[in-house]
């Protein structure tokens, strides 16, 4: 059957970015009219109303309206929602089409097209904006009256009032249809109705079409033939649309069309925390506290740079040994004498081992090692468990097969580049499944290498790392550890001397330097000695800072038993986790080892849960996750009012486990984990 559409579209005079601009005029006629006109040729809407604010400001708006014989409703400014939904209730309005005021070149053709789809799908919400193809000022949006009161029953928030459907676009209570078009992909350009620009392209789109007739497809053949002036227009509008923006959000919106992926770490992308209000880039960090680009100070409750700062941000003792050593010079035609003293601390922490191969990043030093063990056992292939970082060698498994590596901390890596004849080089095995591991060498003799991580989310069950050991005694296998992570959080040095069981091979880094770049690769001599038959060479790997950082950061961490420290309260953190959840009646899952713990919800909602943790925590001065790596700038009375404002995130947690839709206490799309989803 047929539905009444009745078409409602938004308008007023205050506008922060171009004030009165549904007033300004093309051809003698206002913006707000031409939209309006454009619309009345639509064939499958029954009726047209223009909601306006009932303020006095707006009473020009109303009488422009009044004298073109539009029908009109006036209420609240600001809470747009209820204007809308007082709208439908005064006119009885069964569907409705959704049209802005920033919209005067809205196509009636196209809304039919959309409208006949609404008609045969039996859906809550159609629209052109949630997957968008079509270009920004061409938004459409159909929706019934019972959507309506449901999003208006549901929303809490200032934002979703003002900005309508945003919060049907986040949730999954509602059946929606995305309209795209099948060829073309339109979303980047831009013929909305927002600034001064905005209005002067718009003009001259009317006076070249001279009528009011003219479609979104006449439109995108004018803007095929002048590009230019539609790119002059998106330059100077990007700029006045991000005006509200923190700096910081700013910055990576620049930083996304300028730099290859956004940033250099995947795990510091604003995506994977608060795609929209993650502050994003620092101007200063000390201890545990990170001031950003417009001052706020934040207390960093979670990932302390990515896990490289055991000891703090800034560490007055390490910092003071760099400047000193900086002064002196950071390179030069010679060796740095910093090197040895660090090879030297190193290899009496780690007696099991001769020699030390240093390098700047945790990626490096796991491609020395590969490169080293392959030398030596003159086997090319490897079984592996964990994360390992983005070289060919170790992306080479998701050839096979794309998900192997969604386990080993991130899914959907991506191979592109990978040279494909890697494919069968190297195979994953699950941690703790020491049967699945020993029936993988059995099958593939060619296995030379064992790689993994010595523990991340859980600890090893039946002596797993001692059968691991001797079965690479067994097979004369090279047996790896990639401690980069674990490495000086529970022992003083790696986390392998806690189980006591040594590897053949080490990768130290992460907070080795507490900040400053530095890994090492610490091995047996006749692995290590390898490196006769093979080229490894990088010049800043010989540069001095991080190896005198690291120095100072080994001293200091000796001195203040920093592993203790961290260990202890990281342990204090999960205890608190855990009988918050219980408090609330929600069930949550810890993992890792205690100086870096995380928690997982176990809902279907833990994606968005995780999501409404970290945009709550922000407004209350914490850069907050469901993961923390602990410093010891930490302490309980900083975290004292953390868990208070997460005891009452938790209750609202609890009240959507029992039905409560999170996605209306939350401003912003998810967080994002997935890799292919994110590029």
């Amino acid at each position: 059957m047929k539905k009444k559409i009745v078409a409602v579209v938004q308008a007023r005079i205050g506008s922060s970015r171009l004030r009165g601009k549904v007033l300004k005029k093309i051809n003698n006629k206002e913006t707000i009219i031409l939209l309006l006109e454009r619309l009345s040729r639509s064939k499958e809407i029954e009726d047209i109303i223009v909601a306006i604010p009932n303020t006095k400001e707006n009473d020009i708006l109303f009488n422009v309206l009044q004298k073109y014989k539009y029908r009109i409703f006036r209420g609240s400014e600001k809470n747009v929602l209820k204007r809308y939904y007082d709208c439908a209730k005064k006119f009885n309005i069964s569907h409705i089409l959704r049209i802005t005021g920033d919209c005067p070149l809205v196509d009636p053709k196209l809304v039919d097209k959309l409208a006949k789809k609404y008609h045969s799908n039996n859906c809550d919400y159609l629209s052109n904006i949630e997957d968008r193809t079509y270009p920004d000022g061409m938004d459409i949006e159909f929706f019934s009256f019972k959507t309506l009161s449901k999003i208006y029953h549901n929303v809490i928030s200032e934002y979703d009032k003002e900005h309508v459907t945003k919060y049907v676009l986040r949730t999954n209570i509602f059946d929606k249809f995305s309209f795209k078009q099948k060829n073309e992909n339109f979303s980047n350009l831009r013929i909305t109705l927002d600034t001064k620009d905005d209005f002067l392209l718009i003009k001259k789109i009317f006076e070249h079409f001279k009528d009011n007739l003219f479609t979104i497809k006449d439109i995108i053949n004018f803007y095929k033939k002048n590009k230019k002036i539609f790119l002059n227009n998106k330059n100077k509008s990007d700029k006045n649309e991000f005006k509200s923006l923190l700096s910081g959000q700013k910055f990576w919106h620049k930083a996304k069309k300028i730099i290859a992926g956004g940033n250099m770490l995947f795990s510091k992308r604003p995506d994977v925390f608060l795609p929209n209000s993650w502050p994003s880039y620092f101007r200063k960090a000390k201890g545990c506290i990170v001031e950003d680009l417009d001052g706020n100070k934040y207390y960093d409750v979670s990932i302390m740079g990515v896990g490289t700062n055991i000891l703090g941000y800034s560490n007055a003792e390490v910092d003071k040994a760099v400047s000193e050593r900086l002064l002196r010079g950071n390179m030069s035609t010679l060796n740095c004498i910093e090197e040895v003293k660090l090879a030297e601390k190193l290899l009496k922490i780690h007696e099991w081992a001769d020699q030390v191969r240093f390098a700047r990043s945790g990626g490096e030093a796991n491609s020395i090692a590969i490169r080293l063990a392959r030398a030596y056992s003159k086997r090319q292939k490897v079984a592996f468990c964990g994360y390992h970082g983005w070289h060919d060698w170790y992306l080479a498994t998701n050839l096979k097969k794309k998900d192997n590596l969604n386990e080993h901390l991130l899914p959907g890596l991506k191979t592109g580049g990978v040279f494909k004849r890697l494919r069968n080089s190297i195979f994953p095995f699950k941690y703790n499944n020491f049967r699945e591991l020993n029936n993988l060498i059995k099958k593939k003799p060619e296995i030379g290498i064992i790689k993994m991580e010595v523990i991340r989310n859980q600890k090893p069950k039946k002596k797993f790392l001692k059968k691991v050991r001797e079965l690479a005694n067994n097979k004369n296998l090279v047996l790896i550890f990639d401690e980069c992570t674990t490495g000086f959080r529970q022992t003083f040095g790696g986390i392998h001397k806690l189980y006591g069981v040594s590897p053949d091979m080490l990768m130290l880094g992460k907070a080795l330097g507490n900040g400053y770049a530095i890994t090492a690769v610490l091995g047996k001599k006749k692995i290590m000695e390898s490196i006769k038959n093979t080229f490894i060479s990088s010049t800043f790997w010989t540069e001095s800072l991080g190896p005198t950082a690291a120095l100072k950061t080994l001293e200091v961490m000796e001195k203040k038993k920093s592993w203790e420290y961290i260990t202890n309260l990281g342990k204090y953190i999960t205890s608190k986790w855990k009988k918050l959840a219980r408090k609330n009646k929600i069930k949550i899952k810890t993992s890792g080892i205690p100086a870096l713990s995380s928690f997982v919800f176990l809902s279907k909602n833990h994606q968005a849960y995780k999501t409404f943790i970290t945009q709550e925590m922000l407004k209350k001065g914490y850069l907050a996750t469901t993961t923390i790596y602990v410093s010891i700038s930490h302490n309980k009375k900083i975290l004292k009012n953390y868990f208070n404002c997460l005891d009452k995130l938790f209750f609202i947690i609890s009240k959507c486990e029992k039905g409560d839709d999170i996605y209306r206490y939350l401003q912003e799309p998810n967080s994002e984990t997935d890799f292919a989803r994110l590029n």
